[in-house]
This record gives structure tokens, sequence and C-alpha cells, in this order.
């Protein structure tokens, strides 16, 4: 079995539903972000994300999900909801406090039949430097906007990826 992870897309009744299958990580968080910010900007306010096989979550894709949130919080409607959640997964939200910012649905969400059929999101050859560094800093901006205690956690990290983008190469 091979190490690469997809995450799969489809719409129902407004709702966005988005599958993840395998490692969620910032290799597949820009393709994330930008497929939200378009369901967004369609509008569509209600998401439902299913980790049932993803067996874990960087730093970058759970700020990449607290962004989504965000941003539907700014809007004043809207949910992210999680589901499927493991216990590594489920401890690793609760760590950084976003357990509070999302709707956690324990048990298991079956999507409607109209997104049995999932599509994945096109990655391509992936982001360019650049912009895989500024999703990740907007990621970890996002984790200390949901939880000002996790500036502690990722200050190096901000610090390192804004002088990133300040000097790139």
């Amino acid at each position: 079995m091979s190490n690469q992870s997809n995450i799969f897309v489809g719409c129902a009744n407004k709702v966005v539903w988005v599958r993840v299958e395998g490692k969620g990580s910032f290799l597949n968080s820009s393709g994330l972000k930008e497929f939200a910010r378009e369901m967004i900007n369609r509008g569509h306010r209600e998401f439902v994300v299913d980790v049932k096989n993803c067996p874990v979550m960087d730093s970058t894709f759970m700020g990449t999900l607290a962004g989504i949130a965000l941003r539907l919080r700014e809007i004043g409607q809207g949910n992210l909801h999680v589901t499927n959640l493991n216990s590594r997964n489920g401890d690793l939200l609760r760590n950084l406090g976003l357990d509070q910012l999302f709707a956690r649905d324990l048990g298991g969400v079956t999507p409607p039949k109209e997104v049995a059929e999932a599509q994945p999101i096109e990655s391509g050859a992936g982001p360019d430097r650049v912009a895989q560094a500024q999703t990740m800093l907007e990621a970890h901006e996002a984790l200390v906007e949901a939880a000002p205690e996790n500036l502690t956690k990722f200050k190096d990290v901000l610090e390192y990826l804004k002088q990133d983008l300040a000097h790139p190469e």
C-alpha cells in the first residue's frame, strides 16, 4: 500500500462532503483550502469532513480545517463537522483547542447517495514551494486564532514561515 493520501469531495443539498483517505497533511492542505474557498464563494455553508480512513493529521491540515471553520464563523453562518474521529485525531484536535471550533460527530455519518461517488481534489504536481509555505503559514495562524494558547506551540514555526516567505529563493 502506498503512502499516498487523497481527499474526495462531493456536494448534496448545499452540504460539502469531504472524505480524507490517508494522512491529512501539508501535502494535501492547499487543495482542500482552495476547494473550500470556492465552495464558500458559491454559497455553501455546511461542511462535513469524514476522517474515518485518516490515521493522523498534521498541524497544517488541522489549521486548514480551522481556517475553513473560522471563515464560516466570520460569515456568521455554517459549520464544519468532523466525523468518524479515531482516538488519536480526537486527542490532536482537543490538544489544539479545536474541539470547540468544530461540530464533532463522533458516530458515523453516511453521505447521501448523490455524493457516494465523490471526486478527488486534483493535486497535480502539487503547489509550488511559495504557495505551500503560504498555506502552511495561514493554517498555523488559524490555529492561533482559534486558540490563542497555541501561539506558544507554533511561535517558531510561524516565525520560520514568515522569514521563508519574506526571502524566497
